[in-house]
């Protein structure tokens, strides 16, 4: 009887451990799964980030910061909006074919693509940030400005706090949305006492600290030559997905209709809430395959496939650098009533956010830093199941950022001796560089293993004649007079008119 009631106290104890062990198992989200197409406030893990706090010394404070922000959610490009509608109407297709062939399995063909249309059907125009894009930057405003008060407690003041975003639409309002979040309150404007404030850009043609991508020609040479091999890499996951769903749905797709919809699905999912239409096409393990291609795409054309990817991104890292050392040596001059500039802001896209996060050597794994810092390559992000480091929906999320904080520290013993430091936060959690060992670095030692390594790499050396990996790029041959008038009128009109944007990841 003993016997009997120790096995079933026993059973009971296990039967309540492994619930207490399925209930820290959060069910799958597609939505955390959606690459650098994933919402902010689903990326960050909110409990994660109260409960992390860093080591601050005592006597340290804050007294700049740079942040680098990419725009937040976005609508689909009006690329990708006539993709969608070709899709309405492929699927209307594949509808009828099954109808007319009269297939036994027609039923269960998943009712919602009967008859589907795109939610942005009709649109002439996108990519414009939406409601929750705004909300996004909008709420990371207050909590920058509440976590750093004494950054942001000056008066508005365009060079205490310059905000600076690329000639695109969706991060300039991105922009504008952290300022009505950041100054609310300190204006006369409306019942919300809003002020204004100014955001600046810099043309396209020119601006190689937040558009670098957009002006330099080997980076350009180089994802063309590498595009082909990127989808050659994918090809075998979408031809298995899609033999899949033909076998499942019963009907007739193609790699395409596959690629379109998961594009659909991460739409869906990202910006309407909504995971059993396309999403529900594709199982778990699908979903992860289909994650793992575009966070291997994103790797290779964008991270550290190639140091040309993140080394192009030297002007932007140049000009962080330079207004640490300009807020230090104001900060040591004392000047009148802390007149110095107190924080960068900078709006822009993954194209940014990620090669200075690669600049910065943040995601990688075991050696992997030593070996970009002989400009090795790295190995391909491990295919599902296997962990990784790479995930575009925790590298560039909408709305992800970097911030560099800049700290004054003081000696206990003596208000003379004082030392400053720079902590690295990647979407409002502090991270470790590897250069440093710890996520509160010397700015001797940032400067010296960080920075001073990087600037040798100059913009123009590496983007517009022969740069440090090895590839050639054309000179341009001497213009004649009548030449470069034709080459400007060129520049100025295509400077001047909206330009077709190539969609980002």
């Amino acid at each position: 009887m003993k016997i009997a009631v120790c096995s079933l106290t026993l059973l009971c104890i296990s039967l309540l451990c492994l619930f207490s062990a399925d209930a820290t198992v959060k069910p799958f989200d597609v939505r955390r799964h959606l690459s650098t197409v994933t919402r902010y406030d689903v990326s960050r893990d909110t409990s994660n980030v109260a409960s992390f706090s860093s080591a601050i010394p005592d006597g340290c404070e804050a007294i700049h910061l740079n942040l680098v922000a990419r725009h937040g959610t976005r609508s689909p490009t009006k690329k990708r909006i006539k993709e969608l509608d070709r899709l309405a109407v492929r699927l209307a297709a594949l509808v009828e074919e099954a109808n007319h062939e009269g297939s036994s399995e027609a039923s269960k063909i998943p009712s919602w693509i009967r008859g589907w249309e795109s939610p942005w059907k009709g649109r002439m125009k996108g990519g414009e940030l939406t409601d929750l894009g705004e909300q996004e930057l909008y709420r990371l405003s207050l909590r920058v400005s509440d976590r750093f008060p004494e950054i942001f407690s000056r008066d508005y003041h365009p060079d205490l706090y310059p905000i600076k975003a690329t000639q695109v639409p969706r991060a300039a309002a991105s922009a504008v949305a952290f300022g009505i979040g950041l100054f609310s309150g300190k204006g006369t404007l409306g019942s919300g006492q809003h002020r204004a404030f100014s955001v600046v850009s810099e043309s396209r043609a020119s601006d190689n600290q937040l558009r670098f991508h957009d002006n330099c020609a080997t980076y350009k040479s180089y994802r063309e030559s590498r595009e082909p091999e990127v989808e050659k890499l994918k090809e075998p996951i979408i031809e298995e997905i899609t033999s899949a769903l033909i076998s499942r749905h019963h009907l007739n797709f193609k790699r395409q209709d596959v690629a379109s919809l998961w594009f659909l699905c991460k739409q869906q999912a990202s910006l309407l809430d909504i995971t059993d239409q396309a999403c529900g096409l594709f199982s778990e393990t699908e979903i992860l395959l289909l994650e793992w291609t575009d966070d291997l795409e994103f790797f290779l054309l964008k991270g550290y496939g190639k140091s040309i990817n993140y080394w192009m991104g030297v002007p932007l890292l140049r000009n962080i650098f330079q207004t640490m050392q300009e807020a230090i040596r104001a900060n040591e001059e004392s000047l009148p009533g802390g007149m110095y500039e107190r924080a960068q802001l900078r709006f822009a896209h993954a194209e940014t956010i990620v090669p200075f996060s690669c600049l910065l050597g943040l995601f990688l794994e075991g050696d992997e830093y030593k070996k970009i810092q002989r400009s090795e390559s790295l190995d391909l992000p491990p295919k599902p199941p296997q962990k990784r480091n790479w995930r575009g929906s925790s590298i560039a999320p909408f709305a992800g950022n970097n911030m560099l904080v800049l700290y004054q520290c003081r000696s206990k013993q003596t208000d003379q001796n004082i030392s400053y430091h720079v902590q690295v936060l990647h979407n409002e959690v502090p991270v470790s560089l590897p250069a440093c060992g710890t996520d509160f670095c010397p700015f001797e030692i940032f400067k010296e293993r960080v920075v001073d390594p990087l600037l040798k790499h100059e913009f123009d050396n590496i983007c517009s004649v022969k740069n440090a990996v090895g590839d050639v790029v054309e000179v341009p041959k001497p213009c004649s007079w009548s030449c470069k008038f034709l080459n400007f009128l060129s520049g100025f009109f295509s400077s001047s008119q909206p330009q077709q944007e190539k969609s980002e990841l």
